[in-house]
């Protein structure tokens, strides 16, 4: 099955801090591409997953100087 995630992209996937949101789309990309289902996650260029990762901006916004 083809699956998109898509995180806000305040935090990085997984959030280096707090990130409810950010750590629950972590948790879920991660476990349906272990259990096979090609998953596609769009979040920051900063975030680390096994999935396809789509980056919609380079540093979460959050931790971005320029913002």
């Amino acid at each position: 099955m083809k699956i998109a995630q898509i995180a806000p992209l305040t935090e990085s996937v997984p959030p280096r801090t707090y990130g409810g949101t950010e750590r629950i789309v972590s948790y879920l990309t991660e476990e349906l591409a272990r259990q096979g289902h090609e998953v596609t996650l769009f979040a920051s260029a900063d975030s680390r997953t096994s999935a396809e990762l789509v980056p919609c901006c380079d540093v979460a916004l959050r931790l971005n100087p320029r913002v």
